[in-house]
């Protein structure tokens, strides 16, 4: 069964561009953010009902990844992401959501931290927050007693942080 890695944490902490290299760098799997893809065509403002599909289109992806023949996966955004999304926009998450986030399994998360610029992209809304959010993030992970390690630093620190990071994982 393949290793999973998810990065994970708030808008604009570098968690594509992360991912993307170390599914690169390992010769992984890479599972995009569905979100991204999903937000870009519907050209209005999001809804509850679209976190939904979302999170379900989410799911799909990661479970697509998972019956390929690879020794890891490297998941750009989870459900996580999701709940903190869904309760800071709506106030509160969707049971199957939070079900769904109990079975799902990663070997590490990487937790992006907030101490890259911020970059203007029109699907983000919360420069201000990034902070509030990266707190959000932890106390989950410590919560859930999930495996996870803090990724910072800048350019190719920080991508060798998160390359070292995983080789201890593996």
């Amino acid at each position: 069964m393949a290793k999973k890695i998810a990065v994970t944490g708030p808008e604009s902490t570098g968690k594509t561009a992360l991912a993307q290299q170390m599914a690169k760098m390992f010769n992984a799997t890479w599972v995009p953010e569905y979100a991204r893809e999903y937000l870009i065509n519907i050209n209005r403002p999001y809804t509850a009902e679209d976190l939904d599909i979302i999170a379900e289109n989410q799911i799909k992806t990661l479970e697509k990844a998972q019956n390929k023949e690879t020794n890891l996966i490297i998941a750009d955004t989870e459900l996580l992401v999701i709940k903190i999304w869904y309760e800071h926009a709506f106030k509160k998450c969707p049971q199957w959501i939070l079900e769904a986030l109990e079975k799902q399994k990663f070997d590490l998360y990487l937790l992006c931290y907030v101490d890259i610029p911020w970059s203007y992209d029109p699907l983000r809304e919360h420069p201000h927050l990034r902070s509030y959010f990266y707190g959000q993030y932890k106390k989950e992970l410590k919560t859930r007693g999930w495996p996870f390690a803090v990724v910072a630093g800048n350019g190719s620190e920080r991508i060798n942080n998160a390359a070292d990071l995983i080789k201890k994982a593996l």
